[in-house]
């Protein structure tokens, strides 16, 4: 009989299933056999009995029901049941480490593997686990788990999988400093310091130091390096390798919130990939349910519950809540323990030195003699040679653009914008010629346009005032008035009204910030607002980092949810967004990118402004942050999105593929 999941002393039980109270196996086994005697079957009775019930309780019913009816209830349940709600009341009667065994006999068989699935499991397992899960494979399959993963994977992703599957890991709570530092530099000095990567050596210590021991090494790594370990990983390693040591990282620093983005993303977007998110509710609903559920109500702002319930339908959907086992929205506000959590996200954002990386670079060797003369010769006579102006253009930095801009004219005496406006159109005209504008006149000519006709684009007005720093905020002012003659400020005032014109023109003239402490709000809404932006509008990037942490603290509230109930309209956008950058902002633009692609239609416009502005900033950044989000890289993206000309423009600004 599969033993109840053992706690450690002191612990105390995070799972959403407990055992039922007056437990009656026989009485549950006649209860099954009776809703599915006949024509048709009972299937509330059955999900509402086996949801209710602990692993080890339904292990007794099936023997109770093989007693009582010499049959095997699993079989039973299979034949009475289909789709994805017999995966899941069939997954639920299974022994936690047969479960797994199943799942990975799976993802193994067949055309194909199911990479996801091995690197969930294996990444995610106690050494305790692990031992079971190859025990219950040679059990129910009379197979060798480990010769089974070594005939299907190879290459490093097989070496890593192996070693998981050995189930070794330290596991004493005593760090030693010296073997921390150590580790550090051999990590470093195996991905970073190293042409080429030493992945022996990620394999070794990341499969083999406990989680104690690991999560003092990250801390230490991020310190020395001034990156996190995961950075290094994404730019050392590739393929299922990355992604199975990322995913090892995530379980080291946190099991319950690898697995809350994990549902997240199972449900996110079109469809819903069901196998995961049975596999998940199944196997944690009596190890760390009640975590995931924290974790995943403050990182994504609404309950595990509620995304169930809009995502999936009928008695699939009943069985999946009933495992999920409780609600978590309560209009913003958080339980005590995810505010906790919420507290030491921002405390990892407040310490987190991410070195920021365009994915335009100065070109080697740059001649802008012969630059100058290829542009001419690609717009001279018939047709226009689309790719010379699109390799030259994205392959240089904006300051070498500027020479060539001046050696153009002082060759051809010719103004190359002209030139280029008068021999491209449409979105590849806007970002060819967006490249050619110094950063702070493409900023402000945006703004112009946002301001210019019938109705104003608030969502470009927020998305540069919320983003940019003092000094580029500077350089747009005089930009501004030296293009138009007039100055921002007054342009802001005359297109906007109330206190959205207000924050923007607080944006835009950026006071000296003073350091004082947010007070929680009141209930005087106009107050509210007033109080905001003074305070979001001038405060440094650091003090508003704190500020939301001690927000949290004063009020269980998280400022974002407060800005959303409390605001509306323009207000909320603008406040909503400088929370958002403050909080990340490569991760404000992957968002914003991704919104300008998805559904129907293509936002062009946001799209160009974005790739044009940060390329030389954080686009590198922005990749790796949309390529986390959304399981598919910008790169991937934009392929699918967008075509001919403008397509390989953006590609060869984005930089490569993730």
């Amino acid at each position: 009989m599969a033993k109840p999941p053992s706690l450690g002393e002191g612990a105390k039980y995070r799972g959403s299933i407990h055992d039922f109270p007056d437990f009656d196996p026989s009485q549950d086994a006649e209860a099954l056999y009776t809703a599915m005697k006949g024509f048709g079957s009972d299937k509330e009775a059955i999900l509402e009995l086996i949801t209710s019930r602990s692993n080890r309780q339904r292990q007794e019913v099936c023997q109770s029901y093989k007693s009582l009816y010499g049959k095997d209830l699993i079989a039973d349940l299979k034949y009475e049941l289909t789709g994805k709600f017999e995966r899941l009341i069939v997954g639920l009667m299974r022994p936690l480490a047969y479960c797994d065994a199943k799942e990975i006999k799976d993802a193994i068989s067949g055309i194909g593997t199911d990479e996801k699935c091995l690197i969930e499991i294996l990444a995610s397992r106690t050494n305790e686990q692990i031992h079971q899960l190859v025990a219950a494979y040679k059990d129910a399959y009379e197979r060798d788990l480990e010769a089974d993963i070594i005939g299907d994977t190879s290459g490093h992703f097989q070496k890593m999988l192996v070693v998981l599957l050995q189930g070794t890991r330290e596991e004493d709570d005593v760090v030693s400093e010296d073997l921390v530092q150590q580790d550090v530099q051999d990590l470093y000095e195996a991905g970073e310091l190293k042409w080429g990567t030493d992945e022996a050596q990620f394999i070794y210590i990341l499969g083999n130091r406990s989680k104690q021991h690991l999560r003092l090494v990250f801390d230490e790594y991020l310190r020395t390096t001034g990156k996190p370990i995961e950075a290094s990983i994404r730019g050392e390693l590739s393929g299922d390798f990355e992604k199975l040591m990322l995913a090892v990282v995530k379980c080291i620093r946190s099991t319950s919130e690898y697995f809350a983005e994990r549902l997240f993303k199972a449900m996110k977007g079109l469809g819903t990939r069901d196998n995961t998110l049975i596999r998940i509710m199944v196997t944690r609903s009596e190890l760390d349910m009640l975590d995931i559920r924290e974790i995943f109500r403050t990182k994504y702002e609404k309950s595990l519950y509620s995304m169930i319930k809009h995502d999936t339908s009928g008695e699939y959907k009943k069985a999946l809540l009933k495992l999920c086992g409780g609600d978590d929205d309560a209009a913003g506000q958080f339980f005590p323990e995810a505010a906790q959590v919420a507290y030491q996200m921002w405390e990892l954002s407040a310490v987190a030195r991410t070195e920021l990386k365009g994915t335009v670079r100065p070109a080697n060797d740059f001649n802008p003699d012969a630059d100058s003369k290829a542009l001419r010769k690609a717009m001279k006579g018939i047709g226009t040679d689309e790719d010379t102006i699109i390799d030259i253009i994205t392959h240089r930095s904006n300051a070498q653009r500027q020479q060539i801009r001046q050696n153009f004219k002082s060759h051809f005496g010719r103004d190359l914008m002209a030139d280029l406006k008068s021999e491209l159109s449409g979105d590849l005209a806007r970002l060819i010629l967006g490249l050619m504008m110094p950063p702070a006149h493409y900023d402000a000519k945006q703004l112009k346009k946002a301001m210019e006709g019938a109705g104003t684009d608030e969502k470009a007005l927020i998305e540069i005032l919320a983003t940019r720093t003092n000094a580029e905020i500077r350089a747009i002012n005089e930009a501004y008035k030296e293009d138009y003659h007039k100055s921002l400020e007054d342009a802001l005032s005359s297109d906007t009204s109330g206190h959205f014109r207000r924050i923007l023109i607080s944006l835009a003239t950026k006071p000296p910030p003073t350091e004082e402490v947010a007070d929680t709000p009141s209930g005087d809404k106009t107050s509210l607002e007033t109080r905001f932006m003074t305070i979001l509008c001038t405060r440094s990037y650091p003090h508003l980092r704190r500020v939301f942490q001690e927000f949290i603290k004063m009020t269980n509230y998280d400022v974002e949810h407060t800005i959303k109930k409390e605001m509306s309209g323009d207000v909320r956008d603008a406040f909503v967004a400088i929370v958002q950058s403050v909080k990340n902002k490569p991760l404000f633009f992957a968002d914003k990118l991704y919104k300008s692609m998805k559904g129907a239609g293509t936002d062009e416009k946001t799209l160009t402004r974005i790739m044009v502005s940060r390329s030389e900033i954080d686009l590198l950044n922005i990749r790796r942050e949309f390529v986390e989000k959304y399981d598919m890289s910008l790169h991937q993206a934009i392929e699918g999105d967008t075509s001919g000309d403008f397509l390989k423009a953006l590609l060869a600004v984005c930089g490569g593929e993730d």
